[in-house]
């Protein structure tokens, strides 16, 4: 007999997620950890049909951490983001290498957004050889 109901959400795809953080994920849950910021974040949150990166629920704040796959898939993630939107969530997008190369100047972007609603766009457009990938 299993559980008396399903949540229908992708929690052990979550739960797999959370067990294979990618390196920018790992070093920005550290800075998220025990609530340095003043703001409780949670990592790979099941929303709707999506797992987000980070959420901060009582700001009402989600954190995505965009790698090279991301270049190519940009409506996929508007279309995300404007799904998320209506939910009721503020979406910021970081590029990874955003947080490996300043994760002061993120975690200022995500304090401002927290606390003033301010949206900050990805300042740094995407470079293939930042993600890693050779030309």
């Amino acid at each position: 007999m299993g559980p008396p109901f399903k949540l229908g959400r992708p929690t052990s795809r979550a739960r797999d997620l959370r067990n294979q953080a990618t390196e920018a994920e790992g070093a920005l849950w550290r800075r998220f950890e025990g609530s340095q910021l003043g703001l409780k974040f949670s990592r790979q949150i099941p929303i709707g049909p999506y797992i987000c990166d980070f959420v901060c629920r009582s700001h009402h704040l989600i954190v995505e951490l965009d790698g090279s796959q991301h270049h190519d898939q940009a409506g996929y993630d508007a279309d995300r983001t404007a799904k998320l939107d209506s939910l009721g969530y503020r979406v910021i997008r970081f590029w990874n290498s955003e947080v490996s190369g300043n994760v002061a100047s993120v975690l200022e972007a995500i304090l401002n957004v927290a606390h003033h609603g301010e949206r900050y766009p990805t300042l740094l457009a995407p470079s293939r050889m930042r993600e890693g990938e050779s030309r």
